[in-house]
Formats: structure tokens, C-alpha cells, sequence
């Protein structure tokens, strides 16, 4: 099992030799070797990070924020993406291929990254939601289904997820599903309900069952996503399907919401995704992927996370279509995001633009950007992935 999770935990080490002095404290007499020992240190270890930062231009600062698809149906556009400097791959769609091919495939696209190792994720929850059914990958059950185990036989079903994930050269899975779905809407609850996806209908119970899955793919070296900040369990509509979905009832102080800071603060430092719906009691202005109340305000200041922060989609959904692809990054940015999920890769070249254009015109956004970046090289320090 890869070691884990010793980011952002530097070790300063000051060493001072003891100073003496003989008799009652009167200098010695002249001519006489003195008694007392210089004070030594050893200097501060260099921060990797600013290591790794040194020897990269702005644009590949940058592009250590986006995350691009590439559809399992045809991986060979991986290799263009891997070795143009992006933080990492998303392995868009369904998959029969075995794991061991895909773990070739991985290594390579590794291999190719010209910087920090890559991202590679998928989306393997269970249920009609996972990416991978080849051969090394047992089906799994819906995380409705999951979350009534008991809680061993959870802990043992999530434990051989992340093997399979971790064997496969898939080092982050976007997933648990966080959201609480009240019981009796399931039907009515289009992204999440209808497909079985949440782990219950109490925030309780959801917390139980994706802590056992975070932990179990922690172990296996997989890092988790709780998504899908501040949740979709009381929509209607989905946001990859429909342009204007509303929660109109959830509340910052909801059980619900603060059921994601409770699981992110596990030492296994899994991401939060935010949604692409929008929270008028939350703030009524604008998506919360876009949102500097809900992304900075709330998640950030208000339930103290201080880690990466993901988009849900912003390529293709229905939810963004309106804005250009510039702006969506440049707008999720803005609002205290780290990585940027795009199923369309072809749009990343653009949206790059977009932000070194905004950074170099405000520097309060270039701060912010640095920020995001520093942010996701120690997601990638702790997962072993910041020398590739």
C-alpha cells in the first residue's frame, strides 16, 4: 500500500547545542579555552511545492487545474492529453476492458505527463454508476443497496473497489455520492434518488456508509469525492440534463450540507464537488459551482475546508451551455475552486486562455489562481504523485 496523506505536515527540526560554562560563571581567564559551544541549526528542508513550481511557466501552472475527459470507448486521445500538461484524465463513460489494460494504458499516459504525475479518475460508485465492469472489477451494488450492509461487509465491498481501482492505475474516484435524498422522493429526485445513488435517507446514515467507502479507497491509495456540494437530494432535475435546476429549500446550516465538512475532515483528505444547481437560500445569485458565497463563504470559511475543490462537469452539462467555456473556468476559479472537470477536452485549451488572460489583467484573480494551484500540488504531494 502506497504511504499516504503526509502533505502539508512539515517537520522543522531546530537543533541548539547546550551552552555551558564552568565555575561560578566568571569568564574564563584570558588565554584559557573557553567552555562554551557555538549554537548550531540545520536549515529548513525546501518545500517541495515551490520546488515543483519553480520549474514550471505560468500556462503549466495552469493547466495543473483542469482535469479533461477521455472516453473509455476510444482512450487514444489520452496520450495527446497527458503529455500536454493537464492535472489529470477522466475516464468518461462505460467500460468492459480488464483492468490490467487499462493499468497499461494509465502507466503510459504517466509516463507521457511532462510534469507532476496525472489524475486519473473515473466514476465508480456502484450500481448503474460505474465506469469500469471488466475483467478485475467485481459488480457492484447501488449505493442504496451499500448503504443497507452491515457495516463489515460495507467496509469489505468498498476495500475491494479501491484494490480493483488502485490495480487498474485509477488513483481518484469521484465518488461517494454524499447527497440525502428524503425518503418517499426518491422517484421525483432525478440525478440521484431515481438511480439508487444515494447511501440513505438521513444524513446519518449517509455519513456512516461514505466514511467506510473513503476510508476503505484511502487505503487502497485511491483518493474519494464527496459530491455534490451542497447537494442534490432535493432537486428535481439534473444538472448534466436541464439548464435551471433550483433547490429551493436547502439551507446552509442543513444537516445535509454540513454533512460534507464532517466527512472531509478525514485524514484520508478526500475532495468535495460542487454542483451546478443553485441554493437561493444559500445565495440566489448564482450556481454554486460559480459562487463565491457557497464555494469560499460556506465550504471554505464557514465548515473549514481547506482542500481541492472539483467541478462537477463543465463541458458539456446543460447547466453551464450559456456561458463560454472561458468564462466557466474563470467564474469557478473566482469562487475558490481548485480543479476544473471538464468531459470535453477539446474546450481546455480555451478556458487556460481565458484564465491567464484574467490573471494577468487582476491581480487579486492571479492570487486566487496561485492559490488553486499551490492547493492542488499538495493534493498531489500527499498522494505521491507531485515528482510523477
Amino acid at each position: 500500500m502506497p504511504a499516504r496523506r503526509s502533505r502539508r505536515v512539515v517537520v522543522l527540526l531546530a537543533m541548539a547545542a547546550l551552552v555551558t560554562s564552568c565555575g561560578s560563571g566568571e569568564a574564563p581567564p584570558r588565554g584559557s579555552a573557553s567552555t562554551t559551544t557555538p549554537a548550531t541549526s540545520t536549515p529548513e528542508p525546501p518545500d517541495p511545492v515551490d520546488e515543483v513550481l519553480a520549474g514550471m511557466d505560468r500556462r503549466a501552472q495552469v493547466a495543473q487545474l483542469f482535469v479533461a475527459g477521455v472516453p473509455l470507448a476510444d482512450l487514444s486521445g489520452g496520450d495527446a492529453l497527458a503529455s500536454s500538461g493537464v492535472g489529470g484524465l477522466f475516464l468518461a463513460g462505460r467500460s468492459e476492458a480488464p483492468a490490467a489494460e487499462l493499468a497499461a494504458t494509465a502507466e503510459r499516459w504517466q509516463g507521457l505527463a511532462p510534469g507532476p504525475g496525472l489524475w486519473i479518475a473515473a466514476d465508480q460508485e456502484g450500481g448503474s454508476v460505474q465506469a469500469l465492469r471488466g475483467p478485475g472489477f467485481e459488480k457492484l451494488p447501488s449505493a442504496r443497496e451499500q448503504g443497507a450492509l452491515p457495516p463489515a461487509e460495507l467496509a469489505g465491498l468498498a476495500a475491494g473497489m479501491g484494490t480493483a481501482l488502485q490495480s487498474a492505475g485509477i488513483n481518484l474516484d469521484l465518488a461517494p455520492v454524499v447527497d440525502v435524498v428524503p425518503a418517499g422522493t426518491e422517484a421525483s429526485n432525478e440525478p440521484i434518488g431515481a438511480f439508487g445513488r444515494q447511501y440513505g435517507n438521513s444524513a446519518d446514515v449517509v455519513e456512516a456508509a461514505a466514511g467506510t467507502v473513503v476510508d476503505a479507497l484511502d487505503d487502497a491509495g485511491v483518493t474519494a469525492t464527496l459530491k455534490h456540494f451542497p447537494g442534490l437530494g432535493l432537486v428535481q432535475q439534473n444538472t448534466d440534463t436541464t439548464g435551471d435546476v433550483q433547490d429551493t429549500e436547502t439551507a446552509a446550516g442543513d444537516a445535509q450540507v454540513t454533512l460534507f465538512a464532517e466527512l472531509a475532515r478525514s485524514p484520508a483528505e478526500p475532495f468535495v464537488m460542487v454542483s451546478s444547481a443553485t441554493y437561493p437560500r444559500i445565495d440566489p445569485e448564482a450556481q454554486a459551482a460559480f459562487s463565491p458565497v457557497v464555494v469560499t463563504d460556506l465550504l471554505r470559511e464557514e465548515l473549514g475546508f481547506d482542500g481541492v475543490v472539483i467541478s462537477d462537469d463543465l463541458g458539456n452539462a446543460a447547466a453551464v451551455r450559456d456561458l463560454p467555456p472561458g468564462e466557466r473556468a474563470v467564474r469557478f476559479l473566482a469562487a475558490g475552486g481548485t480543479l476544473i472537470l471538464t468531459v470535453e477536452p477539446a474546450i481546455v485549451p480555451e478556458m487556460i486562455d481565458a484564465v491567464l488572460a484574467r490573471a494577468e489583467s487582476d491581480p487579486a484573480f492571479a492570487a486566487t489562481v496561485d492559490d488553486a494551484v499551490r492547493t492542488a500540488l499538495l493534493a498531489k504531494e500527499g498522494a505521491g504523485l507531485l515528482d510523477g
